[in-house]
């Protein structure tokens, strides 16, 4: 029998061993989720508010254990992972708010003769292939829409948050979804090959852009709706008017918090000239106050890189960085002793040549760069393939909406960074994917419109 096992980043300690899916299992999960569909489809949306209303209870019921598995097998700070686990909540009470309003039947022409309306059916067998970042947000964003709108749900964890995944299931099981509309496949990447090979009607991915791409050509000839959520390059400007000691705390926060390991971190810093050296050095202190060390601490802000390999990308791109002329200003290199720790990185003096401000880094780091005005930074912020969010500070509401409309971003910020709501949708341009989750229109993404032609007789 194929094993998965689960080491914590923060120590190297072995956290659990698995047993696997293959894919006879997958196999066997899919033609379930298939068989199951008219009767959980036939559910109606009250009991299916209901149950999810109970998992919600569940998730608030054993948030100290949810949390210290989350912490454990991802390397997350505790205090962030119960911060995840309690962000999740207000998520959950806008589906069950906006659920039953999203997939009503829309009555959109009646002239007396003719009745056209609108209905939306679920997609059917939905593959959700997840992060491990934040487990509970971007699995839940699709988990619970898909569910409350009728569809089966394959759901593949990353093999650095199993342990999660497999909560997530049982309570949404506890809370009465049915096994078979609810599945939870253990493995790495070949049992998300095996899922994409299954007859399905939806995929939806949390990851990196190289795997997205892969998935996009193992599903083409499939002709299923398909949605990646991948990586950004997240650009902020701080403009001359604003505040240097309130933006650098801001961003300093946007850039390290998960210890850097988001998708929406900020990974660019702009800053007029005329607020920059001060800027970098509130931004420097912020970054000394910052604890690292015993994940299970409270008071720890830094935690694990969870993917041991993650690290030679982030030595990759401080030597990177060094030998085109960047100035280190601090840390710069790995931890000693057991885990995966990885110094708060901050460096100035630099520029697009270095892969510090194009590609992805995915860790404690970040590059502020000087910029003389406006125009630049705009150009700066828009050289990426990327395109997930980005953000302007300044005291000028008008120019900061100029600017922001402006930017190639899914989401855009004026003085603030690294934020999500559930009422607005979650998007990428370029390289940052296709599709989207949250708001109205996340919920709606699961469904598929049925237009309906009525002529009285």
């Amino acid at each position: 029998m194929t094993t998965l096992q689960i080491h914590n980043p923060a120590t190297g300690a072995l956290v659990a061993e698995l047993p696997a899916d293959d894919a006879v299992s997958v196999a066997a999960k899919a033609a379930a989720a298939r068989a199951v569909l008219p009767a959980w489809g036939a559910v109606p949306m009250a009991d299916k508010l209901a149950m999810i209303q109970r998992f919600r209870a569940g998730l608030v019921a054993e948030m100290d254990l949810l949390a210290s598995t989350l912490t454990q097998e991802v390397g997350k700070p505790i205090s962030q992972a119960r911060n995840e686990l309690n962000g999740l909540l207000p998520r959950i009470d806008f589906f069950l708010e906006q659920a039953e309003g999203s997939v009503r039947d829309q009555h959109v022409f009646d002239d007396g003769q003719m009745h056209e309306q609108i209905s939306h059916i679920p997609l059917g067998v939905v593959v959700n292939i997840s992060a491990w970042n934040y487990p509970y947000f971007v699995g839940c964003n699709v988990i619970v829409p898909a569910l409350l709108t009728g569809n089966a749900v394959l759901y593949k964890p990353s093999e650095h948050s199993t342990l999660t995944g497999l909560h997530i299931t049982r309570l949404l099981h506890a809370a009465g979804v049915p096994q078979d509309a609810m599945q939870c496949l253990v493995g790495a990447g070949e049992v998300g090959s095996a899922l994409l090979a299954q007859k399905i009607d939806g995929v939806f991915f949390t990851g990196s852009h190289a795997t997205g791409v892969r998935i996009a050509n193992a599903v083409a000839g499939k002709l299923v709706k398909l949605q990646l959520e991948l990586g950004g390059k997240d650009p902020t400007y701080v403009r001359a008017d604003a505040d240097p000691k309130t933006a650098a705390e801001s961003l300093a926060d946007g850039a390290m918090y998960n210890t850097g390991q988001s998708c929406c971190s900020v990974e660019r810093i702009y800053v007029h000239e005329r607020l920059h050296d001060a800027f970098v050095a509130h931004f420097l202190a912020t970054v000394a106050s910052f604890q690292q060390g015993d994940t299970l601490d409270p008071a720890t802000y830094i935690g694990a890189i969870t993917r041991a390999a993650q690290l030679d990308v982030l030595d990759a791109q401080v030597a990177d960085a060094l030998a085109k002329g960047a100035q280190l200003r601090c840390g710069g290199k790995r931890l000693p002793g057991p885990g995966n720790h990885y110094a708060p990185t901050v460096f100035t003096e630099v520029n697009h040549t270095m892969e510090l401000m194009r590609e992805e880094s995915f860790g404690p780091i970040i590059g502020i760069q000087k910029v003389s005005d406006d125009a630049e930074a705009l150009r700066l912020m828009n050289d990426t393939r990327y395109g997930l969010t980005a953000g302007v500070f300044t005291r000028d509401e008008a120019v900061a909406r100029e600017l922001l409309a402006q930017v190639h971003a899914g989401s855009v910020y004026w003085n603030c960074c690294d934020r999500v709501s559930p009422r607005l949708p979650w998007s990428g341009h370029g390289d940052s994917g296709v599709g989207l989750t949250l708001s109205t229109q996340g919920i709606q993404t699961f469904t598929r419109p049925k237009a309906w032609h009525l002529r009285q007789p």
